[in-house]
């Protein structure tokens, strides 16, 4: 029995990987004069910060403005990719329905996601997430967290909803998100196959389950009566 559940945001509660991948391409290309391969996505791109990520493809810690200038006009260009797409700029399937069903039983959940603060507003703003989180307990890149696959991000979260990381369980889609999960000591992770196919997931030791919506979620892990009013 668990007693939280954190997400990451990214491809996770959004399925949004492929707009984050078209931009970084670009921003690939403008850099190193060629694309991120689908490889160096997995290994260098999901889950980790922009410096991370600037480092990699320019070779060397970038400065500071560098990366708030670089990170800046690729998220601009993400953002105005999910407002033209409207239509499937929207929560993951079944994500609206069992996030209802935490805040009806009370269940402790938040938000864990490298995604930096304009992001994280406009996701806010986007998706109504007030609704079913509170937005104070949302964890996100401020600057004094280590990119996943370090442990940084899943251990403050849980202490965000008041609990040990062995009691949480984590939904995330991406290797280095599912490592930053192990290494934070959560209890059962669930890998959420939204781009990528089921089969990378499998030989994962750390992945308790692997869904493709948050229906296939068991509620019964839950232990729901030390949250009731």
């Amino acid at each position: 029995m668990y007693k939280g559940i954190i997400f990451d945001f990214n491809g996770t509660l959004f399925f949004d990987s492929e707009k984050h991948l078209e931009a970084w391409r670009e921003f690939s290309k403008r850099l190193r004069e060629h694309a991120f391969t689908d490889d160096e996505m997995r290994e260098y791109m999901f889950g980790r910060t922009n410096e991370d990520i600037i480092a990699y493809l320019t070779g060397k810690r970038p400065s500071a403005e560098m990366v708030e200038k670089f990170g800046k006009e690729k998220e601009a260009v993400y953002r105005e990719m999910c407002r033209k797409d409207y239509e499937n700029t929207v929560l993951a399937p079944g994500a609206e329905t069992f996030l209802d069903y935490l805040k009806e039983n009370n269940i402790p959940h938040t938000i864990a996601t490298m995604s930096e603060k304009d992001n994280v507003d406009f996701y806010i703003e986007e998706f109504k997430l007030a609704k079913w989180f509170d937005i104070e307990k949302i964890v996100y890149a401020d600057g004094t967290l280590r990119g996943k696959p370090a442990p940084d991000i899943y251990i403050r979260a849980a202490e965000k909803i008041g609990l040990k990381p062995e009691e949480c369980i984590v939904v995330e889609d991406a290797v280095s998100g599912i490592e930053s999960a192990r290494a934070a000591g959560i209890g059962k992770i669930v890998a959420i196959a939204s781009m990528e196919s089921e089969d990378l997931y499998k030989n994962i030791p750390a992945v308790s389950q692997i869904i493709k919506n948050f229906d296939e979620i068991d509620r019964s892990i839950f232990d729901i009566p030390c949250f009731k009013n």
